[in-house]
């Protein structure tokens, strides 16, 4: 049963602050070299897509996209609800995080890897709903060790540990797992050929979908 949505607050009425880090083109999604396509171009897609579905998720109030991309950050620029955030150089995933975390104030904060070429709406509205019942959350990803999103209620301090073995990470520094089924485009993150092919099965987001077709 989806748990109530919470609204005995107006931070939970404004709805959450996702935060996307997104790396450069030119060295994002380099296991996908070999697949026939423009590995560039393909990077930036697959973070326009996944970015263009959190915006239009209704539990999100505003996307951070952080990033020191030129394309993507004017791409960015276009899209309604969505501000861009420069990366430090240099400064790592869980960094840049905190960097666009720290541009948020008195809200629901959450993470979310910007490899979700399939995402819907509709499912990140689904965990973001079930993580207001608790102070901190985390989604697994379809193989079951790494993380595809973390949240941190208003007011409980900004913590994400993305890396290797990153859903035993979060769970060890206490956030709860959300249980969400096996096949949902949130737990579909994209580093390998099998695995595009697996969120082409889902339903690819439409400039994705123009390149891998």
């Amino acid at each position: 049963m989806q748990p109530e949505y919470v609204q005995g607050t107006d931070e939970a009425r404004a709805g959450w602050v996702v935060i996307i880090p997104v790396k450069p083109s030119a060295i994002g999604k380099s296991r996908l070299v070999g697949t026939g396509i423009d590995r560039m171009p393909l990077a930036r897609a697959i973070a326009l897509d996944t970015i263009t579905a959190a915006a239009a998720a209704t539990e999100v109030s505003r996307v951070i996209v952080v990033t020191d991309d030129e394309l993507i950050a004017a791409e960015c620029a276009q899209m309604a609800g969505v501000e861009v955030v420069t990366e430090a150089p240099a400064s790592g995933l869980n960094a840049a995080i905190a960097r666009g975390a720290a541009h948020t104030d008195g809200t629901h904060r959450a993470a979310l890897l910007g490899d979700l070429p399939a995402l819907r709406a509709m499912d990140l509205d689904q965990a973001l709903h079930a993580a207001l019942n608790v102070d901190r959350a985390v989604v697994a990803d379809a193989e079951g060790t790494g993380s595809t999103l973390v949240t941190a209620r208003v007011g409980v301090p900004w913590q994400s540990d993305f890396g290797t073995d990153s859903f035993e990470l979060h769970r060890a520094a206490g956030f709860a797992p959300l249980s969400l089924r096996a096949d949902s485009s949130l737990r579909r993150d994209v580093d390998t050929l099998a695995q595009l092919n697996d969120a082409k099965a889902l339903g690819l987001g439409p400039r994705t979908r123009q390149l891998v077709s």
